[in-house]
């Protein structure tokens, strides 16, 4: 007999609410919740497929251990005492920086990967972290920490509202967004022409999304910065800049002005291959709009001026007006943030707090970049220990890092590895154990990360919609587990590490005077607590000290998880509103628009206005049915156009000697690759597209549907040298390739 049951969907950023059909254990069908006070019933082809993404036979069921060279099922015991057994030398002899940690993206998608590896990190004490921030949004987190003092304090478009919207370097009708939470973002840019608002895409391949604006820019790949910097010195130069009610809140205009004084829109021309008047054009109808918001993504980013093209896309926001105002862009208050504070100034952001041992990098955000990653494991120095045992929690930077075969190299010299994975796939082969996360169904779910990003505040949270198999262990008990084995507990209880969270959370909020339980006892606090478990304990504890919460009986009409599980389709929290100055956290307590480390780059940027790239240039692309490389691995979610192949303009195939569906071969400063082409003016002249995530051809892996259509891995065309110097994010946009016909062979004559 069939049933029905509630879950968030956690294969994008969209957070799509769903209802799935449930016939006895197995998930038959999913569709979109139409009560959701969120997504109202959207849904996408990834989340229509969630019961085939869940059922996918090629999931671990339980533990793999190396015994014998070989990777055999062990027990939840064994697996864990050959965790401890594994990482504690390490860490006793080398120290705790030769242990690294791999953090991937599926992190910020369950409840599990939000909330134990900070603990993990703490209890380790290590710095040699890395995670998939550093090949997508490291620039958008650097230039927000020096602008507002917090690197997660990002603004997000106010969809609903806005009477024009510039997206430079993003593809939401295929990436469904990114820093910018929005189920159904097609329909949203849809209302917004219907309602007489303009769109306009600035991107040198037109996507779904740029045939839907009214106005496509097709800038050269890598020269975004440029142009936004060519904006912002019109709006010096034309008498338009207007900060309105943002005026007390920002220092270092007139500095900026200075800054900006020689990026006219003829001096970037020629680099971006973008008309004067058009640039012009663009920042007039900007300033002229009633409300207007700029939105940069992964094109805009992983460029080599990542950092300045996220800096100058909040800038035009401010230069306009249009930050922290309805209809523009607005900080999200999320359910789950801390308490807010008064304003005032607080500690600032700082960068390169320590460095790479190799190369010298500069940490951000607490974080190495990953493309460093292989030569941390694989070069030795005077400067310490190299990393020797490795934690990788839902990654596979073999396919996500630049040059994944020198660290697919590196990852089997490794003393020790654990992976956490739900798959045997290109990284987790390498691991001395691999722990397996049951199914999505089998695990609840709330949003902590993508709820401060989203365009709407909201919150929602679903329990598991199906109950563990019989020899599964629910993520967050891994997690726990695996803090307790690197940190020297193993063996104690896993809700320790709940109990020693809370304890130390509520701790500090009784001494705090802005906390709505300052001065109250925290084990009386904690006894308060509901929950079948640590992890929804903690959610409460969370929920009610946030900005909503009911402050443990001080705010009756407040938050609590029990009065979030009785809205299962979630609370609606009401429209972004304005919130500054609360959310600025710079030592001056204000917008600091010319930051010092922002103002040392701008000679390089300078510099690019010289530059132009001969040949082609690659550029990458996301599917709609996949956002992760093991998506593949799911038949529903492959085929029709997620297909790897090299998309090529009409007159480069021509002058190249390239036909439609035939064979290529792409070389970059790493190694070549070959992969069909696909003849079409999708792109621009002059840029290549090759989508991201493929490459499933690597020996030991257990992805069958994956590797009947392997594809091949895009990063492996890039040798890790190219970085953004401020975010040490890795340049995978607008690099120089080559591209060749292969050769057919010759048929036989009969």
């Amino acid at each position: 007999m069939s049933r029905t049951a509630l879950r968030i969907c956690p294969l994008c950023e969209a957070t799509c609410g769903l209802t799935l059909t449930i016939e006895g254990t197995r998930v038959t069908g999913a569709r979109g919740d139409r009560d959701d006070v969120f997504s109202q019933g959207f849904i996408c082809p990834k989340g229509a497929s969630f019961g085939a993404v869940d059922g996918d036979p090629d999931r671990l069921s339980g533990p793999l251990v190396r015994k014998g060279g070989e990777l055999r099922e062990a027990s939840w015991e064994e697996a864990f005492d050959a965790v401890a057994a594994g990482i504690r030398p390490v860490v006793e002899r080398y120290g705790a920086h030769s242990v690294g940690v791999v953090l991937g993206n599926p992190n910020v998608h369950t409840m599990a990967g939000a909330l134990y590896p900070p603990v993990l990190l703490g209890a380790l004490g290590t710095r040699s972290v890395f995670t998939a921030s550093t090949v997508d949004q490291m620039p958008k987190h650097v230039s927000s920490g020096l602008l507002y003092g917090d690197a997660n304090a990002i603004p997000v478009p106010d969809l609903d509202r806005t009477d024009h919207l510039l997206l430079i370097g993003a593809n939401p009708l295929e990436s469904n967004g990114s820093l910018c939470t929005a189920p159904d973002f097609p329909g949203k840019l849809k209302a917004l022409k219907a309602r007489g608002g303009t769109l306009t895409v600035i991107d040198p391949r037109r996507t779904r999304t740029a045939r839907l604006a009214d106005r496509h820019i097709a800038i050269r790949p890598g020269t975004d910065a440029l142009l936004l910097a060519a904006m912002a010195q019109v709006l010096f130069e034309e008498d338009l800049v207007a900060l309105g009610d943002l005026a007390p809140h920002v220092q270092g205009v007139a500095e900026l002005r200075e800054a900006l004084h020689d990026f006219t829109p003829e001096a970037v021309a020629g680099a971006c291959d973008v008309e004067p008047d058009v640039t012009r054009t663009l920042a007039r109808e900007l300033a002229a709009a009633p409300t207007a918001a700029v939105y940069g993504r992964i094109g805009s980013c992983t460029v080599p001026h990542g950092t300045l093209a996220s800096w100058l896309v909040d800038v035009l926001d401010i230069l306009t007006g249009n930050l922290d105002r309805p209809g523009g862009a607005l900080f999200p208050q999320a359910a789950t943030d801390r308490t807010p504070r008064p304003a005032g100034p607080g500690r600032g952001f700082a960068l390169g707090r320590w460095r790479s041992r190799v190369s010298g990098h500069p940490e951000a955000k607490g974080e190495l970049p990953l493309s460093a990653l292989a030569e941390e494991i694989d070069t030795a120095t005077e400067e310490g220990e190299p990393v020797r045992a490795l934690i990788a929690i839902a990654a596979n930077p073999v396919l996500s890092a630049p040059d994944g075969d020198r660290l697919d190299k590196a990852l089997g010299s490794l003393d020790f590895m654990v992976s956490v994975d739900p798959y045997l796939n290109e990284t987790s082969r390498h691991a001395h154990v691999v722990l397996p996360p049951p199914p999505p169904s089998q695990s609840p779910h709330h949003d902590f990360a993508f709820n401060t990003l989203a365009v709407r505040n909201q919150v929602r949270y679903t329990r598991p919609a199906v109950p563990p198999a019989p020899g599964r262990m629910a993520e967050t008990e891994i997690l726990a587990r695996l803090v307790l084995a690197a940190s020297g507990m193993h063996g104690a209880d896993p809700g320790a590490v709940d109990a020693m969270v809370i304890d130390q959370t509520l701790g500090k909020a009784v001494t705090e005077p802005h906390s709505p339980v300052h001065g109250r006892d925290p084990k009386d606090l904690a006894a308060r607590l509901t929950g079948d478990n640590g992890p929804e304990r903690r959610l409460d504890m969370m929920l009610r000290l946030g900005p909503y919460g009911d402050g443990f009986g001080a705010r009756p009409d407040g938050l609590s998880l029990e009065k979030l599980l009785a809205h299962p389709h979630g609370i609606d929290l009401g429209p972004l509103r304005p919130r500054l100055p609360q959310p600025l956290k710079t030592a001056g307590g204000k917008i600091e628009l010319l930051p010092p480390p922002i103002a040392g780059d701008l000679p390089r940027l300078r510099r690019a206005m010289a530059e132009r790239a001969d040949g082609l240039v690659l550029v990458g692309r996301r599917h709609l049915r996949s956002n992760n490389s093991w998506m593949h691995n799911v038949p529903a979610l492959t085929g029709g156009t997620n297909r790897c192949t090299v998309h090529i303009h009409p007159e480069d195939a021509e002058r190249l000697g390239v036909r439609d569906g035939a064979p290529v071969r792409v070389k970059g400063a790493g190694r070549e690759v070959t992969a069909p082409a696909e003849v079409t003016d999708g792109v621009r002249p002059g840029v290549i597209s090759l989508p991201h995530g493929w490459g499933h051809d690597r020996p030991g892996t257990r992805l069958r549907h994956a590797a009947l259509d392997p594809g091949v891995n895009v990063n492996q065309l890039l040798d890790g040298s190219l970085l953004d110097p401020l975010s040490g994010n890795a340049v995978l946009n607008g690099v120089p390739v080559e591209v060749v016909p292969v050769p057919e062979k010759p048929t036989a004559l009969t």
